[in-house]
């Protein structure tokens, strides 16, 4: 009870403080399902990404891998990296389509220069601006993330890393560090106004820089009362815009409609496709 209404970077580690109960809530909580999914959406919204062109993605603080989900949906690939065990072990566990690593963000991006068109993070960049050990200087390690990052993405790739942080320093702090490695950009809020729906984006560009989108506001869309649930099973992930469950017969016919506009072979629709198969014994 002594660490209700404290950030959650202040109660330990990521790797420790997500662990199999914290992880279970981003599979079984209806609401965290949906802010995480409205969140991933508006990052790729701010990223600007050819609708008609699959991508290759980083997802960084990946978790449970439902950022992921929703750039399955819209016909993105991508890879997802996280530093909490229990994490990617719910991921692995909802079959997720995009491939998971474990790693730390602060210690670098282990991956090939230009290796990804873009990058999106939910709630994670903040980790980094606390030190859990004397070795933790968090000014390096921001510079250590934002520099590996630079040289993951290709250039003129853009990354949109949604934060919570904690004042304006912790902010001036990232943004600095993200300028350092050569980034380009700025911050985009959110409901500004709002002390709930307030949501901060950092949004990067490897290249020459470009308008900032502006940020959404009360007026420009109503925000409605959300309400926690919590069930012992999984909640069936779900895509915000158009409401469909995944895995159920539109949500297939909706992906092979989209492969096959990649230019991908698919199998014929029957009446068979999508149908649940019963158990073999």
């Amino acid at each position: 009870m002594a660490f209700r209404g404290r950030r959650p970077e202040l109660r330990g580690p990521p790797e420790v403080y997500y662990d199999k109960n914290e992880a279970r809530k981003y599979v079984r909580n209806s609401r965290m399902i949906d802010v995480q999914t409205k969140m991933a959406e508006r990052a790729v919204e701010l990223l600007c990404v050819p609708e008609d062109k699959p991508c290759y993605v980083l997802d960084i603080g990946c978790g449970t891998g439902l950022s992921g989900d929703y750039l399955s949906d819209e016909g993105h690939y991508w890879v997802g990296i996280d530093i909490s065990p229990a994490m990617l072990d719910e991921a692995l566990d909802r079959d997720t389509q995009g491939d998971v690593i474990l790693g730390d963000m602060g210690q670098g991006i282990p991956f090939k220069p230009g290796t990804f068109d873009a990058c999106i993070s939910i709630s994670a960049v903040q980790w980094l601006c606390n030190a859990n050990k004397k070795s933790d200087v968090p000014a390096k390690r921001l510079y250590c993330f934002f520099s590996s990052l630079y040289s993951v993405l290709v250039r003129g790739g853009r990354a949109v890393l949604q934060l919570y942080p904690e004042n304006s320093e912790q902010l001036e702090l990232i943004t600095t560090q993200a300028t350092r490695a050569g980034f380009t950009g700025g911050v985009v809020v959110d409901y500004p106004n709002s002390a709930k729906a307030k949501k901060f984006y950092l949004c990067l560009f490897s290249g020459p820089s470009t308008s900032i989108p502006e940020g959404l506001s009360e007026d420009t869309e109503e925000e409605k009362p959300a309400k926690s649930t919590f069930t012992a099973e999984r909640v069936p992930y779900r895509i915000a815009r158009r409401g469909v469950v995944r895995k159920s017969r539109e949500w297939v016919l909706e992906k092979k409609a989209r492969r096959r506009r990649q230019g991908k072979e698919v199998r014929p629709d029957t009446q068979y496709t999508g149908r649940k198969r019963k158990p073999r014994f």
